[in-house]
């Protein structure tokens, strides 16, 4: 047994009553501190700092005081069209009135940009009005979801709905908060009446439910205090709700079911309790090291969104085992025999005649599990990523509303302008037009006038002036409804590719989303490779086998596989769409994916570690490979599906929520985890084993040496090498 979980275990018996007294303590600071974590938290912009998006936004500010708008309001005349006297004289008085309030940079209109096609209706009943909020992305977003409801309904003869990048965030980060306390008012009871099921013991359910509550709440006061020093996205705490409950739980399974072993072959409650710690913990210890490795990989995207998730992934996995391996052997001193459970269950017998099939006939059982694994993975063939809109939000939500009105209605929209920068440059009448003359441009408005397929449409009123300052110039470039419907980056590009008379930079919301996703992407190699290689060193230094690491590895992209075909097939195709509640766009987004893999390896990577843990352990026992699969296999296995289908169910209260962010992190995450418990480890793992025989316990002699002072030699005298039977 590993000396310091040994210590440690003897350590919370003797000093248990203290341990669950600074426990309870801590807990209850930390409530007070993460009470207010949800304001604390930032309702993060899609923004890539540094990239040419970003410095076109900071000189459209420095040289020009202006930048894209992010928040519209949608004007419907109740009678006539948005040319006539009255809906005109309406309109404009709104327009002033906005431009009047506090916080308001800018403000303008279709009749203030002298009639632009680009903010009228094609029936001619509806026009637009845009403003410029700026600031910090919660004191903006704050102020804009004042000026939406203030503004919002009739005025008169027009009436007004809000839109706009930010409101559509706005409402996003609001339906978050929202399905967090739904999913957990959905998750803990679940979780609890399972646990009481598993159990047989309410104390022990209790006290597990206890351990994953204390992981959340320690993990949001974290969190909170991290917004001090930086910025942290308000889905991290969605994050911290399902990661807490299900680590949580799998790490108390795994250490209250050895404590219940222990006391079933007849020791005292005290050696029960330090032999699960130094048994059981050893595996929590290196799973949660392999899921914190995964969650760290995040740091490497240059994005603060996609950082937050590694704060709060890190900090839940560090809490959950404080909890497994400190607080929860305290209570099991505490309540001792009441702990205990009820003989051999159904299906550890189930599954040890499970393993013996597929141990019989490995290449048989094997093969069909891998057929089915690759049948369910073949929809990741066709994915096809994109760029958020405010179709993540409900249909019914006031700003998806607007801008379902706004798609419907316009042919082309202003909101999602091109900015082309050019600070130094005065004359560009050639360049504006052949920018009007590339595929999916609507329009394209400058100091020369407007232009539309090469030609000038309107020659510059007042409002041009808008255009000039410093000694340069900017142009807005308006997609086309058509192009906005397909990959928006590809017209990007366009823009960027084509000649200007200066050196130029192009920015907007189409560039700034566009440059986030090559920024996330750009890094997943990176990632990947990182992720790959710690885990593989960790499973090594695990196991001291060269082969094991390897095949987990090919387990996991088996296991990854699965989940982003159900990705693609759900959310890219629209299967289910009708079930679940959400408009699938065709695309999909670039950052859940990616932190879903984070996610799902080191969870996947959790459950490699509990089972072959065990398979290890009973070969060091008995020598035999095959016999120490089935054992382990049946000790194990129950209580991997038992823990999977907790931390799937805990997932999928997210697929009941508003935003797709979170129905896709809930589906996904529900399927993987069900198949990975099942088909990968139930199956394709001992039939791996069985066929790789003596291999898979081959330790080069280096560290062979080193596992053998801290490991016993198999009872039948084979070694860590595969001398024993294969």
């Amino acid at each position: 047994m590993p000396l310091p979980l040994s210590r440690l275990g003897r350590f919370t018996v003797r000093r248990r009553r203290w341990v669950l007294a600074a426990a309870v303590l801590l807990t209850l600071l930390a409530g007070a501190l993460a009470a207010g974590a949800m304001n604390a938290l930032t309702l993060s912009r899609i923004d890539a700092p540094g990239s040419e998006s970003d410095q076109a936004k900071e000189v459209l500010r420095a040289q020009f005081d202006t930048g894209p708008p992010n928040l519209l309001f949608l004007v419907t005349a109740a009678e006539g069209t948005v040319d006539d006297a009255a809906v005109r004289a309406a309109g404009e008085a709104v327009a002033a009135d906005l431009a009047a309030r506090p916080g308001v940079a800018e403000v303008a209109s279709y009749w203030s940009r002298g009639g632009s096609p680009a903010l009228r209706s094609e029936d001619g009943r509806q026009a637009i009005i845009l403003a410029r909020v700026p600031g910090g992305v919660n004191e903006s977003r704050e102020r804009v979801g004042e000026l939406a409801a203030a503004f919002a309904g009739p005025h008169g003869p027009v009436t007004l709905e809000a839109g706009g990048q930010d409101e559509v965030f706005r409402e996003v980060g609001a339906q978050a908060r929202a399905d967090f306390l739904r999913a957990e008012a959905i998750a803990i009871p679940l979780v609890l009446l399972l646990l009481m099921l598993v159990y047989r013991r309410v104390a022990v359910a209790l006290v597990t439910l206890g351990v994953g509550l204390f992981a959340i709440v320690t993990t949001l006061a974290g969190l909170r205090a991290l917004t001090a020093v930086t910025e942290v996205s308000t889905f991290a705490a969605n994050l911290t709700l399902v990661m807490g409950l299900a680590l949580g739980v799998d790490y108390c399974l795994f250490v209250v079911a050895r404590y219940r072993e222990e006391l079933a072959a007849g020791r005292d409650i005290g050696d029960a309790v330090t032999t699960a710690v130094a048994t059981a913990g050893r595996t929590v210890l290196f799973s949660g090291l392999t899921v914190a490795v995964s969650m760290c990989a995040l740091l490497l995207f240059p994005l603060a969104f996609l950082r937050a998730f590694a704060y709060a992934g890190v900090l839940v996995v560090l809490t959950a085992m404080l909890g497994a391996l400190v607080v929860l052997p305290a209570a099991l001193a505490a309540l001792g025999h009441r702990a205990a459970g009820p003989a051999r269950s159904r299906r550890s017998a189930a599954w040890f005649r499970i393993t013996s099939q597929v141990l019989r006939r490995p290449v048989l059982t094997g093969g069909l599990a891998l057929l089915v694994v690759l049948a369910l993975s073949a929809p990741l063939l066709g994915v096809r990523f994109g760029v958020p809109d405010d179709r993540v939000l409900p249909a019914d939500s006031p700003s998806r509303v607007t801008s379902d009105h706004v798609r419907a209605g316009f042919a082309q929209e202003e909101t999602d302008a091109l900015y082309v920068v050019l600070p130094r440059a005065g004359e560009v009448t050639g360049y504006a037009e052949a920018l009007s003359e590339l595929d999916g441009v609507a329009q394209v408005d400058s100091a020369a006038g407007t232009f539309v397929s090469g030609t000038l449409a309107r020659t510059p009123g007042p409002e041009a002036a808008r255009f000039t300052a410093g000694g340069g110039t900017f142009l807005t470039v308006i997609p086309s409804a058509q192009a906005l419907s397909g990959d928006i980056g590809d017209l990007v590009q366009r823009v960027r590719d084509l000649p200007g008379p200066a050196a130029k930079l192009v920015g907007g919301s189409p560039a700034e989303m566009t440059d986030w996703r090559e920024r996330a992407t750009s890094r997943v190699p990176l990632v990947l490779a990182v992720i790959v290689l710690l885990t593989l060193l960790i499973l090594f230094l695990m196991t001291g086998s060269v082969l094991l690491p390897l095949k987990a590895t090919v387990l996991n992209l088996l296991s990854l596989g699965v989940m982003f075909g159900a990705l693609v097939w759900v959310f890219q195709d629209g299967n289910l769409a009708g079930p679940l509640g959400f408009t699938p766009t065709g695309t999909l987004e670039t950052s859940i994916p990616i932190l879903m893999f984070c996610v799902a390896y080191g969870l996947s990577m959790d459950y490699e570690v509990f089972v072959t843990s065990r398979i290890r352990e009973e070969y060091l026992r008995t020598g035999d490979t095959n016999g120490s699969v089935a054992a382990g296999v049946q000790r194990s296995a129950p209580l991997v599906t038992t823990a999977a289908a907790i931390l799937a169910l805990s997932f999928a209260t997210y697929t009941t929520g508003g935003v797709v962010y979170l129905k896709m992190l809930g589906l996904g995450m529900f399927v993987t985890v069900l198949v990975d418990a099942t088909l990968l480890r139930g199956v394709l793992l001992p039939a791996f084993m069985r066929l790789a025989g003596r291999a898979n316990w081959w330790t080069p002699a280096f560290y062979r040496r080193r596992l053998a002072r801290t490991v016993p030699e198999p009872a039948s005298g084979a070694t860590a090498t595969g001398r024993g039977g294969a």
